[in-house]
């Protein structure tokens, strides 16, 4: 009787964590994206704590999402306009998240003399100068490469939505365990994620990150790999300069400039092996 007792509390347990990270994955996707979720999955700081760890499979979705819309437009219309729409959708599931933070980082950073002025800059709603340049340049960036792209080969946007949306976002995620939170404003929503990370957290998103990659010829997965790597210490060390350590903000527009490296790696390598 002890024995079956003792089974069926470690099955139990075992549903429990299981039960408990499919709640961490709900989390992740009612904060970084638009997507609905069920009003009973329980919330807590502690859960959204933790929920970092499931940013790249985030990314999976939204790129699997903005493939098969692609996908289904491009039976329709040409390649600029069914990326234009995936590129939309992008916006649409994510609420424009992490353009936001690119926006607003550039306006602080380029308006801003004093880490005070430039954190008080990048709270202010309104954009600016810097903020509308910096966007506008990585949207239109980021469609001439994907259309590029699509001039190579029909399928490879499909590629580039679904590895870059996810490694892009764990590059980003990883700056919080390297990187103090400075952002004066304590009511921060992305406050959260700053504290109490674990050894799971990033084991869980470097391990996705792997996975896909893993998809790629070595020569590609290790060029995307170096890459981002690069981006996200560049990052990094910009915010270190500029604020002392980083901001929501900052891990958005670490997030894009990721992205928009990583299409340019994908282009690179598709323009001289043509696969």
């Amino acid at each position: 009787m002890s024995t079956k007792h003792q089974t069926e509390n470690k099955a139990s347990l075992t549903e429990s964590s299981y039960r408990y990270q499919w709640q961490l994955f709900l989390v992740a996707l009612a904060f970084f994206t638009r997507i609905p979720i069920p009003i009973s999955t329980p919330f807590s700081t502690e859960r959204l704590n933790h929920a970092n760890r499931y940013f790249g499979v985030i990314g999976l979705i939204v790129g699997g999402i903005c493939s098969l819309i692609y996908l289904i437009f491009i039976l329709l219309f040409p390649p600029t306009i069914a990326i234009g729409i995936a590129m939309i959708s992008s916006l649409l599931l994510t609420g424009a998240f992490h353009e936001d933070g690119l926006a607003d980082v550039f306006d602080g950073f380029g308006g801003g003399w004093t880490i005070e002025s430039k954190l008080n800059i990048m709270k202010d709603s309104r954009l600016g100068t810097y903020g509308a340049s910096a966007l506008i340049m990585a949207l239109g960036l980021k469609w001439v490469t994907l259309v590029s792209l699509a001039d190579i080969n029909l399928y490879l946007p499909i590629y580039a939505f679904i590895v870059i949306q996810c490694i892009s976002r764990i590059a980003a995620a990883s700056l919080i365990f390297s990187y103090p939170y400075v952002r004066a404003d304590q009511d921060s929503k992305v406050k959260p994620l700053a504290n109490q990370q674990s050894l799971l957290d990033i084991g869980i998103l470097l391990t996705t990150g792997i996975l896909i990659l893993s998809i790629l010829p070595l020569s590609l997965a290790l060029s995307c790999l170096i890459t981002t790597v690069f981006i996200r210490q560049s990052c990094g060390y910009w915010f270190k300069r500029q604020l002392g350590g980083y901001t929501g903000d900052c891990l958005g527009a670490t997030q894009q400039l990721a992205e928009i490296t990583g299409y340019l790696t994908l282009l690179t390598f598709a323009s001289h092996y043509h696969f």
